[in-house]
């Protein structure tokens, strides 16, 4: 039986079951619950945008999104949204989805801590970040009614989610400090470990060996 929550239909399909199930068994109940507003918020905020994406592909991009930051998916190589964005890639390509459907989702994905690009993509990508940033940051609350925000936060809670958000964040990056050159999450670095030295931009292009 499908599932509606502020209005919001969660898809009621083998493929919606199985990433469900799959979260589940691999992230805790900070990052399960998270990533299901992030869907929901992600939806509501489209619906006021005039944005309407597929549904399957935005709640798996939202359910995959921080699957990075987990033991089961995390790398020591690259960002951990890349993780989460060649997770879901494989998970859909096993599916029978589309390689321009599933690279829409991986891009979501990767994306979703780079403001100011998915906006202008398409729904399914800019609606993970929307929703992203909503339940992370607070964005564009006002665009919420108070009966959408206590339906959502009701079904999937925020239970010391700040605290909790920031150490799931440090935890899936502190083994690999390089990856976060060029983003916001080398924040979260400098948050946790005063020994953590940023790279910097201007450093590197004073410092590169080319002549000029």
């Amino acid at each position: 039986m499908s599932e509606k929550i502020a209005g919001i239909l969660i898809p009621d399909t083998a493929l919606v079951r199985e990433a469900t199930e799959l979260v589940r068994e691999v992230a805790d109940d900070l990052l399960f619950h998270h990533s299901r507003r992030v869907y929901l918020w992600g939806s509501l905020q489209g619906s006021r945008r005039g944005l309407i994406a597929d549904p399957e592909l935005l709640y798996t991009g939202a359910m995959f999104h921080d699957l990075g930051l987990t033991d089961e998916y995390r790398s020591t190589d690259q960002r951990f949204e890349l993780d989460g964005a060649d997770a879901a890639r494989e998970f859909l390509r096993g599916h029978g989805i589309a390689e321009d459907e599933a690279r829409n989702v991986w891009l979501g994905i990767a994306l979703h801590t780079t403001p100011g690009i998915p906006d202008r993509l398409e729904p399914e990508v800019a609606l993970v970040t929307a929703g992203v940033e909503t339940d992370v940051l607070g964005l564009n609350l006002d665009a919420l009614s108070q009966a959408e925000i206590s339906e959502v936060i009701a079904a999937h809670p925020r239970i010391d989610f700040k605290a909790g958000i920031l150490h799931a964040f440090y935890d899936g990056m502190k083994h690999r400090p390089d990856t976060t050159f060029g983003t916001m999450n080398d924040d979260v670095l400098a948050h946790f470990d005063p020994a953590f030295v940023r790279a910097d931009f201007v450093g590197m292009i004073e410092g590169n060996t080319l002549p000029g």
